[in-house]
């Protein structure tokens, strides 16, 4: 299996296991991936979702060996429209979309889909000198899995322009630094950290997270006055939770909360 998932208390950990292949992710892993995250949608003892990866490199981005198995073999019309929203674009609509935080580790290459799913996480660490880079434009076809839309939104157009039509590669530090990512550390540090923020995150009040996530995602698509009836709806759902009670009564007994994520 070239996807390993675990669950561990209440940490989803998925991990990409396919090192000799740069865990480049075929049909198969895709789906693998999805379907964890469609489950972990709907299970109330998880908090929050860990995305990694064996070996050097994070993710060399879609297995197009895989998905083209004869020798220069040019897609059937039409298959690559029917198949995308599917795979790599289900992928991504289901990190951005899960009301769980999701944290990802990156060292080594993330290219391509494995550039998208560490924009796509909500908190993504990587090592100073990992290297993120959009290949599409050299080899030949137009981007995917919403490099297009998530690389503007952070970086600006000028810049999502350098990385998408000139190749601009970026490392870790520099990733940081533009603000496509939380932070780069040192490789050998890279774990602890990510773990440090997984169990920040496995403590927090785990709805109001969720529903906060949720309204920025879709802010970005919509009005001010939208984006305060979303927030207005959220709000009355977490003032309903036991987290919420909890918070208050930690606040007016001047000790730190202890959120139970319900």
């Amino acid at each position: 299996m070239s996807v390993s998932v675990e669950v561990a208390g209440s940490v989803l950990h998925i991990r990409l296991d396919r090192p000799e292949r740069k865990n480049a992710l075929d049909p198969a892993a895709i789906l693998t991936i999805v379907s964890a995250l469609e489950r972990a949608a709907t299970n109330d003892a998880l908090r929050v979702v860990l995305l990694s990866a064996s070996g050097d490199d994070f993710c060399s981005g879609a297995d197009w060996v895989a998905t083209n198995r004869e020798p220069g073999q040019r897609p059937r019309a039409g298959g690559i429209q029917r198949r995308l929203p599917l795979q790599a674009h289900r992928l991504i609509q289901q990190l951005t979309e899960i009301q769980l935080p999701v944290v990802c580790a990156v060292r080594g290459w993330a290219a391509g889909l494995g550039f998208q799913m560490a924009l796509a996480a909500d908190f993504t660490i990587a090592a100073d000198q990992a290297c993120f880079w959009e290949p599409f434009l050299e080899r030949g076809f137009s981007p995917d899995s919403g490099a297009t839309w998530l690389l503007p939104r952070l970086v600006g157009m000028a810049r999502a322009k350098e990385v998408l039509l000139l190749g601009r590669k970026l490392s870790g530090r520099e990733a940081a630094e533009w603000g496509l990512i939380l932070r780069a550390v040192p490789d050998a540090a890279l774990d602890d950290n990510a773990r440090v923020l997984v169990d920040s995150l496995a403590s927090a009040p785990t709805v109001a997270v969720g529903l906060a996530k949720q309204c920025l995602q879709r802010a970005a698509t919509r009005g001010l006055f939208e984006a305060m009836e979303a927030e207005a709806t959220a709000l009355e759902l977490t003032s309903r939770t036991a987290d919420f009670r909890e918070g208050l009564a930690a606040f007016s007994e001047r000790r730190a909360p202890e959120f139970e994520g319900r």
